[in-house]
């Protein structure tokens, strides 16, 4: 799984990003050009997906609480795996929950046979390190207390040190996995394999090599920067994360620094790629990869310059919400095609289960789209996505040829709703640019979809967990 990565890849069509072993991968995998998840936050989107269950059924929106502080009993997917006799193993960001103290992050020690191995360098490089010890040092001088995550001070917002993979990161993670399956070799045991790359999330930091391969001058900044028309302002984040040293508002920034920017996210993506395929390459190695199904995903979707939104999600729109996913498994009769069929990231606890010949838990709300691997068909009619935004709820639905959202203040009172017209996309994924609510023609496709956006996350006045 791989961090704040957006379908922006050569297999789904990107000509300007270079992912050769992603791209090699999709060639005996199923791409799915349709896939939403369920949430577009890194935790509350991993946990739905984990969990089997909607942010609407937990009430997870953030990073603070457990789903097990909400439902203690709750089987998660690798857990279900453990319990039928599955080796489980995690490697770097899986869950993304934040602890106690919410200056840390942790696990979910049920759901793996050993604690979650995280990455064993620092986030940047020597130099960028050395510059946040020298800023922590100094408000620790002031008596200033971290009581938050957002509260530590930071290094740049990208760093492109001339240094080994594996000095990084994702590459420490990766050399990690590698020992992992070459200690397999011979060992029959079935195993659960989780591996989180923390790239291309923010701060962009990738080796330099991987940064040489774009040049940023020749790097298009997005054509549509406004909001979508109609729309209420505080629907998505616009402007830039500034949660870095040194980082400038996007008013003022220039369009080198946007290239520049948009460079950074291009290299995460090129040396996410390389780690990927040393795992592959590792999974051969070991024997075990005629009998291994592989998943490779996002977690959700991400704004590089659309809507003037650089470097966040948050939000319902199809940006946000779509996510790249291709699987592979064993004797598919589908390998190397892609599927326009809707499907959830929650659908995925319910098919590796049928893939692996389990038992599916009751408590599952996704439908499994084991099927697609071999036959070119649909199992859902709809996909649904929900965000917190300013004290209100966003549930959005979309279909085939719609999207639908519906914005609910605390006491459950419709504020805003929005319908986009997807009929005549010409590539997955298009922007949605005016919101067409008001328009009459269009009062029973809004009556149907929010009926049957209601059916699958009903509205409700709740507590919306942290």
């Amino acid at each position: 799984m791989a961090d704040d990565l957006r379908p922006q890849l050569g297999c789904y069509g990107d000509e300007v990003v270079i992912s050769p072993h992603i791209d090699q991968f999709a060639q005996r995998a199923l791409r799915f050009d349709h896939a939403y998840v369920q949430s577009a936050v890194c935790s509350p989107s991993r946990n739905s997906m984990l969990s089997g269950l909607r942010p609407n059924t937990t009430g997870l929106r953030g990073f603070g609480t457990k789903v097990r502080d909400v439902i203690p009993d709750i089987v998660t997917l690798p857990q279900h795996f453990k319990n039928h006799g599955y080796e489980t193993r995690a490697f770097g960001k899986i869950f993304h929950i934040y602890d106690e103290s919410m200056l840390g992050d942790e696990d979910d020690a049920q759901s793996w046979s050993e604690p979650t191995r995280w990455p064993e360098v620092p986030v940047w490089g020597p130099e960028q390190n050395a510059l946040r010890d020298r800023q922590i040092a100094a408000a620790k001088k002031t008596g200033k207390e971290f009581k938050h995550p957002h509260d530590w001070p930071r290094a740049e917002t990208w760093d492109d040190s001339d240094i080994p993979d594996d000095q990084m990161q994702d590459g420490d993670t990766t050399v990690a996995v590698e020992k992992y399956l070459d200690s397999r070799q011979g060992d029959q045991t079935p195993f659960f394999l989780a591996v989180g790359f923390l790239r291309p999330h923010l701060p962009f930091n990738a080796p330099q090599k991987y940064w040489d391969l774009y040049d940023p001058t020749t790097l298009r900044l997005p054509a549509f920067r406004q909001l979508p028309r109609n729309v209420p302002a505080w629907v998505v984040n616009r402007g830039i994360v500034k949660n870095y040293h040194n980082m400038p508002s996007l008013e003022e920034t220039d369009s080198a620094f946007l290239q520049r920017y948009l460079q950074a996210y291009l290299a995460c993506i090129s040396y996410v790629d390389a780690c990927f395929g040393r795992l592959m390459e590792a999974l051969e190695k070991s024997g075990h990869a005629e009998n291994t199904i592989v998943v490779f995903m996002g977690d959700h979707g991400y704004q590089m310059g659309e809507y003037d939104s650089w470097g966040h999600k948050h939000s319902n729109f199809e940006i946000s919400t779509r996510a790249p996913l291709l699987i592979s498994s064993p004797k598919m009769a589908r390998a190397g095609a892609s599927s326009n069929a809707l499907v959830e990231f929650l659908d995925l606890y319910p098919t590796l289960c049928d893939l692996a010949h389990l038992s599916k838990p009751e408590h599952l709300e996704g439908i499994s789209f084991s099927d697609l691997l071999n036959d070119d068909t649909s199992v859902r009619d709809a996909a649904c996505s929900e965000m917190k935004r300013q004290g209100r709820l966003g549930r959005s639905i979309r279909t085939a040829e719609f999207r639908y959202t519906e914005w609910r203040d605390p006491k459950n009172n419709i504020v805003a709703r929005e319908l986009y017209d997807h009929r005549n996309d010409t590539t997955p994924g298009q922007l949605e640019i005016e919101n067409i609510i008001s328009d009459p023609k269009m009062t029973h496709v809004v009556s149907h979809l929010s009926q049957r956006l209601n059916q699958l996350v009903p509205a409700k006045t709740e507590k919306l967990h942290e």
